[in-house]
């Protein structure tokens, strides 16, 4: 890990966040194959990560950590956020469909975008918010056959946005201190407070814990090694080269990969909508990390 961090980041960054965006993608079937309850196996995801991640961290990057109070909050309520992030996005898709919650979810980069220019006054260019116009409407009509709209699914679409804002938050936090703590180490700790936030919500609402065959286990093992080694600590590992805004335009390709996957893996058929939505999308977010290769040299601040 502590070779991909100051090797492979620098020189392949946008093919590491490809890399994570596949990997979150793959969540949505592993999911969508299982009955476990999405909290308990959340929890499950972020601890096992975390002791899979500790045997090959060095404890000597925990020792060499300078941080002041003031960090070590952020990296505190960094945790918080991810851990309300699963509980709030999941809790959403109890009450409306996954198409509504995903264009809720496709103002993550909006959200991010807004919270970069007022804690790092990173500017967007004409250029960019285009192709993020593109992308989004890309998304909406990916979703457009799909949209649910009642009472029921209105709740649902609240939780999803509240749970859209706290994954914004959390990749805007984890931009802040990504200059200060090692990215490895940023992951652990941040991955043990979501997972911890989660086991209060399952203990709360008397969720099994144990009482699961070993296929579950396995489920268990897989969401922790692919959706989140690969996925969220990829995205972890990326904050402090390209930045939390171009982190969340590729976290919109989401959907269309998994669109591919359901496809290939599941049988399940491609509308027109989906079709036309996933080449627009595609297409704006090509678009976008184009116009980021002109400006190779831009620093993130923090």
């Amino acid at each position: 890990m502590g070779k991909l961090n100051k090797i492979s980041v620098s020189s392949h960054p946008f093919m590491l966040l490809f890399i994570s965006i596949l990997s979150v993608s793959i969540s949505s079937i592993m999911i969508k194959l299982s009955d476990t309850p999405t909290s308990v196996a959340g929890m499950y995801r972020l601890f096992i990560s975390v002791i899979i991640m500790l045997t090959f961290v060095p404890w000597k990057l925990f020792r060499s950590i300078e941080m002041n109070k003031k960090d070590w909050i952020i990296v505190l309520i960094a945790g918080l956020f991810l851990g309300l992030h699963f509980l709030f996005w999941m809790e959403s898709l109890v009450y409306t469909s996954v198409a509504s919650s995903m264009v809720i979810f496709s103002l993550q980069p909006l959200f991010v975008m807004l919270g970069s220019f007022f804690l790092f006054k990173e500017r967007a260019s004409r250029l960019t918010v285009c192709c993020l116009m593109v992308a989004l409407l890309g998304s909406v009509l990916i979703a457009w056959g799909d949209i649910v709209i009642s009472k029921e699914a209105l709740i649902g679409d609240g939780l999803s946005l509240i749970g859209t804002l706290f994954v914004s938050a959390y990749l805007l936090a984890g931009q802040k201190v990504s200059r200060k703590i090692d990215a490895n180490v940023y992951s652990i700790i941040v991955f043990f407070i979501g997972g911890t936030v989660m086991l209060v919500y399952n203990l709360f609402n008397n969720n099994s814990l144990v009482e699961y065959d070993s296929s579950e286990w396995t489920y268990f093992l897989l969401l922790a090694i692919i959706p989140t080694i690969f996925g969220q600590y990829i995205f972890n590992l990326l904050l402090k080269s390209i930045g939390a805004t171009t982190i969340s335009v590729g976290i919109i390709g989401e959907p269309v990969i998994a669109i591919i996957l359901a496809y290939l893996l599941l049988g399940e058929t491609i509308s027109l909508f989906q079709f036309l939505g996933g080449m627009m999308t595609l297409f704006g977010m090509g678009l976008y990390f184009w116009s980021k290769t002109l400006r190779p040299n831009v620093q993130i601040s923090n």
